[in-house]
């Protein structure tokens, strides 16, 4: 397409939006490039803007955008010149709407595959056409279409979006909105995307009279729009990790795109990524937004960038389970007979030596990137391994472990997690608020500092796992909080209490929230080998309803198994799954794999404090009296499929009260727990105690000799006496999280 042609074409647009042609072209060169191309088969349009005139600044837009362009990319076949993105004064009303209008609009086409994202802050905005009414809306990076009227904003009505994406020719479009529209008067650790509504202000008429002409037009599409959150008053927020900040939803989305072979449903997927919000500290729950009575289930939106069998052909286009066709492009001599079933990260560089290697690790669980070690190794389709030598935020640097007779790496190959290295010396961190006076920051260090294994940060300049702040209702009270801003159970302190005081109250929780964050750390779902299935499930009269469940996707050599599960239904879950009190449940694990494999349940239960599954074994000695159990080892035989705890009224699991969040952690390895028995038999457990789930009262030590038990009996490079070495052939970890109402 010529320049005058484009500029023609962009004309009409660029008046109804109130913006002149001028204004447009400061974009730069590379925006005509990309949006003068002709259609392809993937666009999208990401959006992010982190620095706004006159209101706090927001940290991680930037990065959600930089997360959806590589992932779209390299896990879903976009190319780059097809991915157009406007990041901080760029990103005013105007070149938003210009842009989604003409690079989507005018070159998408019936069957293409177009991804909207919003990174930024929402708000609500009063209309004179429905005055008793507020309206949802995105802030653009220019606030005022006037400088001069504070009382005139420029806007995009969430409903302007919708319409614009409706418009589009084609049904396979999505639009992930990691923005909210409501901002507490209060406000505790990450930084929220949402701005006080106001009903004094008013819309700019360029908006308003452009909603009215998408009006006047037919609608074909049905997007699908996946929302951070599901209830007015939820909050977006921001999270600080290891060198970067990024949004919470937009991390723990594109994480688990990376990592898994979607599921067939929406529903799944969120649950996926509620479970890593919830880990992160927030409780936010993300939406799919849509009009319709009967929504779409699935995200045939997105398809797959599938591997092909050796030699076999890569220009082959389908749609995957979430829907974004895509054809590979890599060489087929690169390939291995199995195909690759999601990645940790990507081959982003290649250093003139040929060695030296830049990994993009956006695949990685989020919890588990700000301590991957040196010497971690990732493996690719080609079976050469990279080793782990350095890494800051999301990208690492690694070299190649080269294998006789191999080809080249390029850029743009997948990498998938073969052993993780975790440091023994892990810390609990807890960030001290910012609304606390010096004096009382000062005490607080102190105190900490008292307790080995914790470290204190001011909040939000380096990532923390809880949050020391007062009680907002009563300020002279101190509690500990998640980083989202929720008071952790038991935790507050009595009115009038000193800070040193309240500090040492904690020591209990302290230790138990520290193995609670070391057992999270052995997560692999996503990488693990081990043919594993794990399932929550309700226990009633007729038959066990699946709560939630779990599943091992490169345990199975093909996808064959995961899709059977899928068509069967064995993959079924709720966004927020919910568990009544005085339900009683059980977990039902399947082993698929080849070799017999032991088991460990730890949790914090909805009192916030620790739990765990014990296997009770009497001794075989009727003449002597009061014989203490002994704890025994759980095995899953090759093709087993087990219940925990054995249905029967003697070991039932009833979940009793309060109201809250529950946390559990299945871990499988095909060597004996051995270390971690021994440590839980220290424990002074009584008679009336001795229950499938009891307490967990030395958790630490526990959660210690459990990740010795996974600790690979070798030496790499002389990491083994200061690390943690796990084998994604040998352990598999689930994360299990629900509600108890």
């Amino acid at each position: 397409m010529k320049r005058r042609t484009f500029l023609h074409r962009i004309g009409s647009i660029l008046a109804v939006l109130g913006i002149t042609e001028a204004e447009w072209l400061i974009l730069g060169n590379r925006y005509y490039q990309a949006l003068a191309q002709p259609s392809p088969r993937k666009l999208a349009l990401l959006i992010g803007i982190n620095q706004y005139p006159k209101i706090p600044a927001l940290s991680g837009c930037l990065t959600d955008v930089e997360l959806q362009r590589e992932l779209l990319i390299h896990r879903f076949g976009f190319q780059g010149s097809d991915i157009l993105t406007l990041t901080e004064e760029q990103a005013s009303r105007e070149f938003i709407e210009a842009a989604f209008w003409d690079h989507l609009g005018k070159q998408a086409k019936l069957g293409d595959v177009v991804v909207f994202h919003f990174s930024g802050y929402g708000s609500r905005v009063k209309l004179e056409t429905s005055p008793d009414a507020m309206q949802n809306a995105l802030v653009p990076a220019k606030l005022r279409k006037d400088p001069q009227n504070e009382k005139i904003v420029n806007y995009i009505l969430e409903e302007t979006l919708l319409r614009l994406l409706r418009s589009l020719p084609t049904d396979r479009v999505t639009a992930v909105l990691d923005t909210s529209y409501y901002a507490p008067s209060t406000l505790l650790g990450l930084k929220i995307r949402a701005l006080q509504e106001s009903v004094e202000v008013k819309l700019a008429a360029e908006e308003l009279d452009f909603l009215q002409q998408l009006k006047t037009q037919n609608l074909p599409s049905t997007p699908i729009v996946l929302a951070a959150t599901s209830e007015p008053k939820q909050s977006a927020r921001e999270g600080l990790f290891s060198g970067f900040s990024a949004g919470l939803f937009t991390y723990a989305l594109t994480q688990y795109l990376w990592e898994f072979t979607p599921a067939t449903t929406i529903k799944v997927a969120f649950s996926h990524v509620e479970n890593s919000l919830f880990k992160l500290g927030s409780k936010q729950q993300p939406a799919l937004l849509s009009s319709q009575k009967n929504p779409p289930r699935d995200l045939k939106n997105l398809s797959l960038k599938r591997r092909e069998a050796w030699n076999s052909p890569l220009s082959l286009m389908e749609k995957g389970p979430l829907g974004l066709g895509f054809a590979s492009s890599f060489p087929d001599t690169q390939l291995q007979p199995d195909e690759i079933i999601g990645a940790e990260g990507v081959v982003s560089a290649i250093e003139e030596d040929g060695k030296t290697v830049h990994l993009w690790l956006a695949g990685l669980p989020p919890q588990v990137l700000l301590y991957y070690g040196v010497n971690s190794r990732f493996t690719l389709a080609t079976t050469e391994e990279l080793v782990l030598r350095s890494r800051t935020g999301l990208t690492a640097k690694v070299q190649i472990s080269k294998i006789e007779g191999a080809n080249p790496l390029q850029v743009g190959q997948l990498v998938q997690e073969a052993v993780r290295v975790l440091p023994r010396n892990i810390n609990l961190t807890i960030a001290l608020d910012t609304g606390l006076e010096r004096i009382e920051r000062v005490d607080a260090t102190s105190a900490f500092a008292a307790f080995p294994r914790i470290s204190t940060v001011v909040a939000g300049e380096k990532p923390a796992d809880y949050l020391f702040a007062k009680l907002q209702q009563t300020p002279s009270r101190y509690g500990l909080f998640s980083i989202g801003g929720e008071l952790i159970l038991n935790t507050a302190g009595e009115v009038g209490e000193a800070v040193k005081l309240a500090v040492q109250r904690l020591a209990p929780k302290l230790s138990t929230l520290l193995a609670a964050k070391l057992w999270r750390l052995t997560e692999n779902q996503g990488s693990s080998r081990l043919a594993l299935k794990a399932s929550l499930e309700i226990i009633s009269d007729i038959s066990p309803r699946i709560v939630m469940q779990r599943e091992t996707a490169r345990g199975f050599k093909t996808e064959t198994s995961m899709k059977k599960s899928v068509q069967m239904g064995l993959i079924a879950s709720l966004p927020t799954p919910i568990v009544p009190i005085g339900s009683r449940i059980q977990y039902r694990v399947e082993n698929q794999s080849d070799r017999p494999v032991y088991l460990i349940l730890l949790g914090l239960n909805n009192n916030h404090t620790a739990i765990a599954f014990y296997s009770w074994e009497t001794p075989q000695e009727p003449n002597i009296k009061d014989t203490k159990p002994l704890l025994k080892e759980i095995v899953i035989a090759p093709g087993e499929t087990l219940t925990l705890p054995q249905t029967n009224g003697a070991s039932e699991w009833v979940i009793s009260g309060p109201a809250y969040f529950c946390e559990q952690q299945l871990i499988f390895s095909t060597t004996s727990f051995s270390t971690t028995l021994a440590a839980l038999n220290t424990a002074k457990y009584s008679t009336p105690e001795q229950s499938p789930i009891s307490p967990l009262l030395n958790s630490l030590d526990v959660t210690q000799a459990l990740l010795q038990d996974l600790h690979l009996k070798t030496e790499m490079n002389s990491t083994a006496a200061d690390s943690y070495i796990l084998d994604v052939n040998n352990w598999a970890s689930f994360s299990f999280s629900f509600q108890v109402v």
